[in-house]
Protein backbone atom coordinates (compact mmCIF):
# COMPACT_ATOMS: atom_id res chain seq x y z
CA UNK A 1 0.00 0.00 0.00
CA UNK A 2 1.62 3.31 -0.66
CA UNK A 3 2.27 5.35 1.71
CA UNK A 4 0.19 8.91 2.08
CA UNK A 5 3.37 10.37 2.41
CA UNK A 6 4.87 9.64 -1.40
CA UNK A 7 6.63 12.38 -2.64
CA UNK A 8 4.28 14.09 -5.08
CA UNK A 9 1.51 16.81 -6.24
CA UNK A 10 -2.01 16.22 -5.00
CA UNK A 11 -5.37 17.51 -5.77
CA UNK A 12 -7.92 17.75 -2.92
CA UNK A 13 -5.67 15.40 -1.13
CA UNK A 14 -6.14 12.88 -3.82
CA UNK A 15 -2.32 11.98 -5.66
CA UNK A 16 -2.13 12.83 -9.25
CA UNK A 17 -0.61 10.21 -11.33
CA UNK A 18 2.63 10.98 -12.21
CA UNK A 19 2.73 14.09 -11.40
CA UNK A 20 6.21 14.39 -9.26
CA UNK A 21 8.88 16.91 -8.52
CA UNK A 22 11.14 15.07 -11.17
CA UNK A 23 8.48 14.66 -14.08
CA UNK A 24 7.79 18.15 -13.37
CA UNK A 25 11.40 19.05 -13.58
CA UNK A 26 11.74 16.95 -16.55
CA UNK A 27 8.38 19.25 -18.21
CA UNK A 28 10.21 22.31 -17.15
CA UNK A 29 13.31 21.17 -19.39
CA UNK A 30 11.37 19.87 -21.92
CA UNK A 31 9.89 23.47 -22.51
CA UNK A 32 12.80 25.09 -22.04
CA UNK A 33 14.67 22.63 -24.97
CA UNK A 34 11.86 23.29 -27.18
CA UNK A 35 11.67 27.28 -26.69
CA UNK A 36 15.35 27.47 -27.64
CA UNK A 37 15.20 24.78 -30.73
CA UNK A 38 12.22 27.20 -32.17
CA UNK A 39 13.85 30.56 -31.22
CA UNK A 40 17.40 29.02 -32.78
CA UNK A 41 15.42 27.89 -35.84
CA UNK A 42 13.56 31.36 -35.60
CA UNK A 43 17.30 32.84 -36.13
CA UNK A 44 18.66 31.04 -38.44
CA UNK A 45 15.83 31.40 -40.95
CA UNK A 46 15.78 35.55 -40.12
CA UNK A 47 19.86 34.72 -41.38
CA UNK A 48 19.07 33.06 -44.11
CA UNK A 49 16.56 35.70 -45.25
CA UNK A 50 18.79 38.26 -45.02
CA UNK A 51 21.38 36.39 -47.23
CA UNK A 52 18.88 35.89 -49.60
CA UNK A 53 18.31 39.31 -50.20
CA UNK A 54 22.48 39.88 -50.63
CA UNK A 55 23.10 36.90 -52.60
CA UNK A 56 21.39 35.17 -55.51
CA UNK A 57 22.46 31.80 -54.44
CA UNK A 58 19.08 30.06 -53.85
CA UNK A 59 19.96 26.60 -54.39
CA UNK A 60 22.30 27.31 -52.13
CA UNK A 61 20.05 28.59 -49.42
CA UNK A 62 17.68 26.02 -50.00
CA UNK A 63 20.15 23.17 -49.19
CA UNK A 64 20.85 25.47 -46.31
CA UNK A 65 17.15 25.65 -44.79
CA UNK A 66 16.71 21.72 -45.40
CA UNK A 67 19.92 20.70 -43.66
CA UNK A 68 18.64 23.24 -40.86
CA UNK A 69 15.18 21.83 -40.31
CA UNK A 70 17.17 18.36 -40.05
CA UNK A 71 19.65 19.57 -37.48
CA UNK A 72 17.09 21.11 -35.55
CA UNK A 73 14.40 17.92 -35.66
CA UNK A 74 16.76 15.31 -34.69
CA UNK A 75 17.93 17.72 -31.64
CA UNK A 76 14.82 17.82 -30.41
CA UNK A 77 14.29 14.41 -30.99
CA UNK A 78 16.90 13.44 -28.74
CA UNK A 79 16.93 16.09 -26.07
CA UNK A 80 13.80 15.31 -25.81
CA UNK A 81 14.40 11.63 -25.62
CA UNK A 82 17.24 12.16 -23.22
CA UNK A 83 15.09 13.95 -20.38
CA UNK A 84 12.65 11.80 -20.37
CA UNK A 85 14.05 8.56 -21.06
CA UNK A 86 17.65 7.94 -18.65
CA UNK A 87 17.20 4.36 -18.58
CA UNK A 88 18.10 2.70 -21.98
CA UNK A 89 15.46 -0.39 -20.73
CA UNK A 90 12.45 2.16 -20.56
CA UNK A 91 13.45 4.02 -23.62
CA UNK A 92 13.29 0.53 -25.34
CA UNK A 93 10.11 -0.39 -23.97
CA UNK A 94 8.71 2.94 -25.09
CA UNK A 95 10.00 3.53 -28.37
CA UNK A 96 8.53 -0.35 -29.25
CA UNK A 97 4.98 0.97 -28.56
CA UNK A 98 5.54 4.44 -29.79
CA UNK A 99 6.60 2.91 -32.97
CA UNK A 100 3.87 0.53 -33.42
CA UNK A 101 0.80 3.03 -32.56
CA UNK A 102 2.91 5.69 -35.14
CA UNK A 103 2.88 3.36 -37.81
CA UNK A 104 -0.87 2.25 -37.37
CA UNK A 105 -2.23 5.60 -36.87
CA UNK A 106 -0.13 7.79 -38.75
CA UNK A 107 0.90 5.87 -41.82
CA UNK A 108 0.50 8.84 -44.32
CA UNK A 109 2.34 10.39 -42.43
CA UNK A 110 5.25 8.62 -42.01
CA UNK A 111 5.00 7.72 -46.10
CA UNK A 112 5.27 11.39 -46.75
CA UNK A 113 7.96 11.94 -44.47
CA UNK A 114 9.86 9.07 -46.08
CA UNK A 115 9.20 10.57 -49.27
CA UNK A 116 10.71 13.95 -47.91
CA UNK A 117 13.91 11.76 -47.17
CA UNK A 118 13.64 10.26 -50.69
CA UNK A 119 13.43 13.42 -52.69
CA UNK A 120 16.82 14.82 -50.93
CA UNK A 121 18.91 11.54 -51.05
CA UNK A 122 17.50 11.39 -54.65
CA UNK A 123 17.77 14.32 -55.91
CA UNK A 124 14.81 14.07 -57.61
CA UNK A 125 14.04 18.01 -57.88
CA UNK A 126 15.29 21.04 -56.30
CA UNK A 127 13.84 24.13 -55.47
CA UNK A 128 12.77 25.73 -58.54
CA UNK A 129 12.43 23.07 -61.02
CA UNK A 130 9.61 22.34 -63.13
CA UNK A 131 8.02 19.06 -62.56
CA UNK A 132 4.98 17.03 -62.81
CA UNK A 133 3.84 15.55 -59.81
CA UNK A 134 1.24 14.24 -58.62
CA UNK A 135 -0.67 15.10 -61.34
CA UNK A 136 0.30 19.21 -60.72
CA UNK A 137 2.88 20.76 -63.11
CA UNK A 138 4.31 23.42 -61.90
CA UNK A 139 7.35 25.02 -60.84
CA UNK A 140 8.45 23.83 -56.97
CA UNK A 141 8.72 27.28 -54.56
CA UNK A 142 8.84 25.11 -51.18
CA UNK A 143 9.73 22.18 -49.62
CA UNK A 144 8.79 20.18 -46.20
CA UNK A 145 8.92 17.38 -44.60
CA UNK A 146 5.28 16.61 -45.19
CA UNK A 147 4.48 18.67 -48.46
CA UNK A 148 5.98 19.91 -52.10
CA UNK A 149 4.76 23.19 -52.84
CA UNK A 150 4.09 24.03 -56.92
CA UNK A 151 3.37 27.32 -58.10
CA UNK A 152 1.09 25.48 -60.96
CA UNK A 153 1.38 26.18 -64.64
CA UNK A 154 -1.40 25.71 -67.79
CA UNK A 155 -1.01 22.54 -69.68
CA UNK A 156 -0.38 22.29 -73.61
CA UNK A 157 -2.51 21.61 -76.18
CA UNK A 158 -1.80 18.09 -76.37
CA UNK A 159 -2.43 17.60 -72.52
CA UNK A 160 -5.57 19.74 -72.54
CA UNK A 161 -7.35 16.16 -71.76
CA UNK A 162 -5.23 15.43 -68.81
CA UNK A 163 -6.80 16.13 -65.36
CA UNK A 164 -6.83 17.87 -63.59
CA UNK A 165 -8.65 20.22 -66.33
CA UNK A 166 -7.28 23.65 -67.32
CA UNK A 167 -7.84 26.68 -68.91
CA UNK A 168 -4.68 28.15 -69.53
CA UNK A 169 -3.71 25.91 -73.00
CA UNK A 170 -0.05 26.64 -72.44
CA UNK A 171 2.95 26.14 -69.78
CA UNK A 172 2.58 29.32 -68.22
CA UNK A 173 1.56 29.89 -64.63
CA UNK A 174 -2.32 29.59 -63.80
CA UNK A 175 -1.53 31.71 -60.58
CA UNK A 176 -2.70 28.69 -58.13
CA UNK A 177 -0.25 27.59 -55.75
CA UNK A 178 -0.42 23.79 -54.76
CA UNK A 179 0.45 21.77 -52.19
CA UNK A 180 0.94 17.94 -52.97
CA UNK A 181 2.34 15.10 -50.12
CA UNK A 182 5.64 13.83 -50.36
CA UNK A 183 4.50 10.39 -50.83
CA UNK A 184 3.40 10.87 -54.34
CA UNK A 185 6.84 10.00 -54.90
CA UNK A 186 6.31 6.40 -54.55
CA UNK A 187 2.87 5.98 -56.27
CA UNK A 188 3.70 8.12 -59.34
CA UNK A 189 6.43 8.74 -61.76
CA UNK A 190 7.61 12.58 -61.13
CA UNK A 191 8.83 14.66 -64.18
CA UNK A 192 11.53 17.09 -64.04
CA UNK A 193 12.11 19.22 -66.67
CA UNK A 194 15.24 21.22 -65.84
CA UNK A 195 17.42 18.53 -63.43
CA UNK A 196 20.86 18.11 -65.74
CA UNK A 197 19.25 19.40 -68.98
CA UNK A 198 16.83 22.68 -68.77
CA UNK A 199 15.71 21.94 -72.16
CA UNK A 200 13.11 20.33 -73.99
CA UNK A 201 11.88 19.76 -77.76
CA UNK A 202 9.34 21.43 -78.86
CA UNK A 203 7.00 21.29 -82.61
CA UNK A 204 5.10 23.16 -84.64
CA UNK A 205 3.12 21.73 -87.21
CA UNK A 206 1.65 22.99 -90.77
CA UNK A 207 -0.22 21.31 -93.27
CA UNK A 208 0.83 22.46 -96.63
CA UNK A 209 -1.01 21.54 -99.71
CA UNK A 210 0.74 18.82 -102.72
CA UNK A 211 0.65 21.43 -105.70
CA UNK A 212 2.94 24.05 -103.21
CA UNK A 213 6.40 24.40 -103.40
CA UNK A 214 7.31 21.49 -100.24
CA UNK A 215 11.49 22.11 -100.23
CA UNK A 216 10.43 25.70 -99.77
CA UNK A 217 7.77 25.33 -96.55
CA UNK A 218 10.50 23.73 -95.54
CA UNK A 219 13.24 25.89 -96.01
CA UNK A 220 11.06 28.62 -94.44
CA UNK A 221 10.21 26.59 -91.17
CA UNK A 222 13.86 25.74 -90.44
CA UNK A 223 15.40 28.90 -90.86
CA UNK A 224 12.42 30.68 -88.54
CA UNK A 225 13.11 28.13 -85.94
CA UNK A 226 17.45 28.67 -86.43
CA UNK A 227 16.68 32.34 -85.81
CA UNK A 228 15.11 32.20 -83.16
CA UNK A 229 17.04 29.23 -80.86
CA UNK A 230 20.50 29.66 -82.42
CA UNK A 231 21.38 30.70 -78.79
CA UNK A 232 20.51 27.54 -77.33
CA UNK A 233 22.80 25.11 -79.22
CA UNK A 234 26.17 25.87 -77.13
CA UNK A 235 24.42 25.85 -74.12
CA UNK A 236 22.68 22.48 -74.65
CA UNK A 237 25.81 21.18 -75.52
CA UNK A 238 27.56 22.06 -72.41
CA UNK A 239 24.48 19.90 -70.36
CA UNK A 240 24.54 17.05 -72.72
CA UNK A 241 28.34 16.61 -71.96
CA UNK A 242 27.16 17.31 -68.01
CA UNK A 243 24.56 14.39 -68.23
CA UNK A 244 27.18 12.09 -70.17
CA UNK A 245 29.03 12.38 -66.43
CA UNK A 246 26.06 11.53 -64.94
CA UNK A 247 24.09 8.97 -66.86
CA UNK A 248 26.79 7.84 -69.52
CA UNK A 249 24.01 9.05 -72.03
CA UNK A 250 24.15 11.82 -74.27
CA UNK A 251 21.47 14.36 -76.05
CA UNK A 252 21.64 15.38 -79.46
CA UNK A 253 19.92 16.67 -82.42
CA UNK A 254 19.67 20.31 -81.28
CA UNK A 255 19.62 21.99 -84.59
CA UNK A 256 16.09 22.73 -85.86
CA UNK A 257 14.78 19.68 -88.47
CA UNK A 258 11.15 19.11 -90.36
CA UNK A 259 9.92 16.05 -90.90
CA UNK A 260 6.97 15.07 -93.43
CA UNK A 261 4.13 12.79 -92.74
CA UNK A 262 1.73 11.72 -95.60
CA UNK A 263 -2.16 12.57 -95.10
CA UNK A 264 -5.15 11.95 -97.36
CA UNK A 265 -5.87 16.24 -97.62
CA UNK A 266 -2.35 17.63 -97.12
CA UNK A 267 1.59 17.29 -96.76
CA UNK A 268 1.63 17.42 -92.63
CA UNK A 269 5.15 19.34 -92.33
CA UNK A 270 6.19 18.89 -88.39
CA UNK A 271 9.31 21.33 -87.23
CA UNK A 272 11.17 20.32 -84.13
CA UNK A 273 13.13 22.52 -82.28
CA UNK A 274 15.09 22.99 -79.16
CA UNK A 275 13.35 25.68 -76.74
CA UNK A 276 14.32 26.26 -73.02
CA UNK A 277 11.90 25.13 -70.22
CA UNK A 278 10.85 28.78 -69.47
CA UNK A 279 9.23 31.13 -72.05
CA UNK A 280 8.40 28.61 -74.50
CA UNK A 281 4.94 30.32 -75.19
CA UNK A 282 6.62 33.03 -76.55
CA UNK A 283 9.33 31.63 -78.84
CA UNK A 284 6.72 29.75 -80.61
CA UNK A 285 5.08 32.92 -80.54
CA UNK A 286 7.99 34.53 -82.79
CA UNK A 287 8.40 31.11 -84.73
CA UNK A 288 4.77 30.96 -85.77
CA UNK A 289 4.86 35.06 -86.50
CA UNK A 290 8.07 34.38 -88.79
CA UNK A 291 6.46 31.46 -90.79
CA UNK A 292 3.64 33.38 -91.50
CA UNK A 293 5.30 36.48 -92.86
CA UNK A 294 7.56 33.82 -95.00
CA UNK A 295 4.50 32.18 -96.33
CA UNK A 296 2.81 35.28 -96.91
CA UNK A 297 5.74 36.81 -98.80
CA UNK A 298 5.97 33.91 -101.18
CA UNK A 299 2.41 33.16 -101.95
CA UNK A 300 1.52 30.19 -100.19
CA UNK A 301 -1.20 29.11 -98.48
CA UNK A 302 -1.89 26.67 -95.45
CA UNK A 303 -3.65 24.20 -96.43
CA UNK A 304 -7.00 23.91 -94.58
CA UNK A 305 -10.29 21.38 -94.73
CA UNK A 306 -12.48 23.17 -96.59
CA UNK A 307 -14.23 23.01 -99.90
CA UNK A 308 -13.60 25.08 -103.28
CA UNK A 309 -16.64 25.03 -105.26
CA UNK A 310 -15.00 25.29 -109.09
CA UNK A 311 -17.95 24.51 -110.85
CA UNK A 312 -21.87 24.42 -111.33
CA UNK A 313 -24.42 22.86 -114.04
CA UNK A 314 -25.93 25.52 -116.32
CA UNK A 315 -29.62 25.58 -115.77
CA UNK A 316 -32.54 26.82 -118.42
CA UNK A 317 -35.68 27.70 -117.82
CA UNK A 318 -38.12 27.70 -120.76
CA UNK A 319 -41.35 30.07 -120.98
CA UNK A 320 -43.53 27.31 -121.06
CA UNK A 321 -41.95 26.36 -117.25
CA UNK A 322 -42.19 30.25 -116.33
CA UNK A 323 -46.17 30.09 -117.17
CA UNK A 324 -46.93 26.63 -115.93
CA UNK A 325 -47.85 25.12 -119.24
CA UNK A 326 -46.99 21.74 -119.76
CA UNK A 327 -43.86 20.70 -121.26
CA UNK A 328 -44.22 20.15 -125.42
CA UNK A 329 -44.82 16.58 -126.56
Amino acid sequence: MESSNAPGFRLFGVPLIGATPENAHKLLLTIGLVGCVLALGWGLRKVIALGQGLVNWHGVLFWVRQGINLVLAVTLVFGVLSIWFDDPARLATAAGLLSAGLAFALQKVITATAGYFVILRGRTFNLGDRIVMGGVRGDVIALSFMQTTILEMGQPPPAQSDSPAMWIRSRQYTGRIVTVSNSKVFDEPVYNYTREFPFIWDEIKLPVRYQDDRAKVERLLVDAAQAHTAGFKSRAEEFSDEMKRVYGHTMSDFEPCVYWRLTDNWLELTLRFLAPVHGVRELKDAISRDILSGLDEEGISVASATYDVVGMPALRISADARLGAPPAS
